[in-house]
Order: structure tokens, then sequence, then C-alpha cells
């Protein structure tokens, strides 16, 4: 079940939040745990199971802190869930590079990797050695730290929402009318980046690279790779919009997962504004553990190599996204060997370089292969010149395409309205309140006609 599905807007949040509000408090951590279990077995019945084993033994990992085998307790947890990471996620990679190196043939498994287990795991580990540092205590009812793990808004594609920053939701919280509404409007902006902004560029983005790098031209590479940049960033922000909001609609506070990361100035600044969820888990949970800055510079080049390697790694089983975190992790590196006198002066320049060295860094996300990419990079910049092209970016360019594209590239800016609007602001917000209600109506009319509705990091 996806968020902008029928089945989810108009059968399941309608229900689970009717129910909510009308049974007592002390009832609806129940209630939410049991819909988020019905949320997740809806399209994975079976791994439900997976789910709940790794909640079985994050909690017995909790409560084995509170003795003196604590720091064995949380190892062998740790090990434990990133077994199962390896095993749904990597062993067939594994199988395969050992049999290119190797030249063998060993056998592939025939294994489905369970939806959003690298969310549901990393919100694990994130408990259990938050227990284990102290900075958090230990949660005694299985029933509530099952909900903090499993609870469906941020499940399945997140974002990481670590122990601490919600520990106290979980046990008391106040929904108040202004949360509801604000969670309200806060899902609607979501939704509508992720039906009306990334599903149109999308499929222009899919049908590009499907063409393959033998047909299609430099301007055509070119619309395919910016398409896709602006797709991720509206598919995965809007999925987090809107996982944001619904949590606020029940009364919990999740942290921002973007913030405008494409006016970023440096390689730096972008991963200070991209996926915020994952980058401070990986520095809180590994880059610090390794010693961080503080032994030496080469030591701290070899923890920022190895975060991205994890980043790319964790991203998914292919060598496309290993390249993809070492290639960022090359430029950041970079920069904090050289410094400003790495990056350009003027600042246009900056955020020129910061977003050619990410539409760049998306082509390798985007591609199946490292060849394919190399490929495809070679026919941006005109080294590869194809002399018979089916069609042309015109038939890309419809006037759809490039209406979207241009409310894509605004809304990937912050509007800051001048102070002299400010005397209107009652005006603002009916105007504002009257356009949301129009974007939900026209997601809602394009959910109904559409048949192409990805989420791009359900994958991962």
């Amino acid at each position: 079940m996806v968020f902008s599905s029928p089945i989810f807007l108009f059968v399941f949040l309608p229900l689970v939040t009717t129910i909510y509000y009308l049974i007592k408090q002390s009832y609806r951590n129940a209630w939410l745990l049991a819909s988020s279990i019905l949320f997740y077995a809806w399209g994975e019945p079976i791994y439900v199971i997976i789910m709940l084993i790794i909640i079985f033994l994050a909690y017995l990992a909790g409560m084995g802190s509170k003795f003196a085998y604590r720091k064995r307790a949380t190892i062998l947890f740790v090990v434990i869930s990133l077994s199962f990471l390896f095993y749904f996620k990597y062993l067939n990679f594994f199988i395969k590079t050992i049999n290119d190196i190797f030249m063998v043939q060993l056998s592939y498994l025939e294994i489905i990797m369970p939806i959003g287990i690298s969310f549901f795991i990393f919100q694990s580990i994130s408990y259990v050695i938050d227990v284990y540092r102290g900075e958090v205590n230990v949660q005694e009812n299985p029933f509530k730290l099952a909900l903090y793990i499993a609870f469906f808004p941020q499940l399945i594609a997140g974002p990481i929402v670590k122990y601490h920053d919600i520990e106290r939701y979980i046990d008391k919280r106040n929904e108040t009318f202004k949360d509801v509404i604000g969670g309200i409007k806060r899902f609607i902006i979501g939704l509508s980046k992720k039906v009306l902004l990334a599903n149109v560029v999308g499929k222009v983005a899919d049908d590009i690279f499907a063409a393959g790098v033998g047909n299609i031209d430099l301007a055509t590479a070119w619309l395919g790779a910016i398409a896709y940049t602006f797709q991720i960033f509206f598919d995965f922000s809007g999925y987090s919009d809107m996982a944001i909001g619904l949590g606020r609609m029940f009364g919990f506070h999740f942290l921002e997962n973007f913030n405008y990361p494409y006016v970023a100035d440096s390689i730096t600044d972008f991963w200070r504004r991209w996926h915020i969820s994952l980058s401070t888990w990986f520095k809180e949970y590994v880059y610090i553990p390794l010693g961080g800055n503080r032994r030496g510079k080469l030591k701290t080049y070899r923890n920022l190599i190895l975060v991205f390697l994890a980043t790319g790694i964790w991203h998914g089983a292919n060598w496309t996204f290993i390249f993809w975190g070492l290639w960022h992790g090359a430029f950041l590196l970079l920069e904090k060997h050289f410094g400003f006198a790495f990056t350009p002066k003027h600042a246009i320049l900056k955020h020129f370089y910061a977003l050619l060295v990410v539409v760049l860094g998306w082509v390798f996300f985007r591609v199946e292969s490292l060849q394919e990419a190399f490929a495809y990079i070679k026919v941006m910049f005109g080294i590869t010149q194809n002399s018979v092209i089916p069609f042309g970016v015109d038939y890309y360019l419809a006037n759809k395409l490039i209406i979207c594209l241009l409310f894509c590239a605004l809304f990937s800016i912050p509007v800051k309205l001048p102070n002299c609007i400010n005397k209107y602001k009652i005006s603002l917000n009916i105007i504002c309140n009257l356009s949301l209600l129009g974007l939900l109506f026209l997601s809602c009319m394009y959910i109904a006609g559409a048949t192409y509705n990805p989420f791009i990091y359900f994958r991962f």
C-alpha cells in the first residue's frame, strides 16, 4: 500500500484517523500499531514476520542492556540485524561479484527483498545503540517499541526516525486541532509533489533512459538527467512530507528530511540538506564512533570515505550505487582538504559546480551498470555523437513537461515573501488553503486516471 494509492487515500487513512480520535487515549497506541501492521501486511504479508522478529530482538537487546552483558547484547543485535539486511538485499549481489571475479557459476537464490527493510532495521539499531549509550531509557513495553519501529507513516520509505527524537511522543503526546490541520496540509503538499511533479518528469526520464544511449542525442541526454534529478527529489521529499504530515496528524513530530538541497553551493552543503535523516544516522552511528575528525586528517578522510561507501551500499546492491556514494565522498573529501580553494569563488559558479556534480551522480544512481553510466555521460558532453536518433529532444518536450519543469525549478528553491505582503496575511492564508484543496483535487484526479505511480525509495 502506497500513500498515493486510492485504497490508502479513501479507505485506510480515513478509517484509521476516524477510529483513532473516537477511542480513548489509552487505546490509541494499540490502534496505531495494529493499523501499521495491517498497512505493511497489505503488500508484504509474509515479511511481517521478519519485521516482528527484528522488533522482538531489539526489545531483548534493549532489556539486555540493563545487565552486565549489555555490550554483548548490543553487538549481537547489530550483527544479526545486518545479517538479515545482507541476506535479503546483498546476498545475490555478493554471489554475482564472486562469479565475476573468480569466473565460477554459483547459483543465485530466489530472494524477494522486504519493502522498507533498510529503514526499519536502521531504526531498530538506533534504539539499541541509544539504550547502550545511556542516551534513552529502556522501553520495557514491547508494544510501544513495536509502534516506534513499525509506525506506518515512516515504515517503508523513511524518514529514518531515531528513537531519541520521538521517545516522548510514544509515552505521551498531545494531539491538537492545529496539529491535525497542519498535518493534513503537509500531506497534501507531499502528495502533490509526488503525483503532479515527480510522476510527470519521472515518466519522461524513464522513457529517455529506456531508449538507450545509442538512440539519444546530447540535448535529450541532458533532459533525461535533469528530469530524473527532479523526479528523485520530488518523489522522495514528497513522501517525506506525507510521512511528516501523517505523523503530525497523530501527535508525532518528525524532524525534517530535506532542506532545499538543490540550492547547495557545495557537496558538503548538499549533504546537510539531502536525506538529512540518513546522513545524521551515519554521522551518529558510524562516523563519530570511527573517530570522526578527532584523530588527524588521514583518519578523518578515511572515515568520510567509509561513511559514503556505506551510504552507497545502503541504497542498493549494485556497483552503480557504490560508485555514486564514493563519487559524493570524493568531492566532499576534496572540499574538506582544499576548502574554498577547491570550489569556485563566485556564488553562481558555486551553485553550478554543486548541481553539476549532483546531476552527474544521479546518472550513476539511475542506470543499471557503470558501463551504461559512462556511456550516457559521454553523450551528455558530446564525446559520443549518435548519427541516427529515432526521437529528438522535441519529441519529449511537450508543453506539459515544460510547465512541470518550470514548477520543479521554482519549488526547488526557498521563496521568501516581501515584508510588505505581511499585512495581507489573512487573505494569503485563504488563498493558500484554497490552493491546497485544488491541489488535492488535481492529485486525486491524476491518481484515478494514471497507471504510472512508482515510489523510487521503496526498493531501498
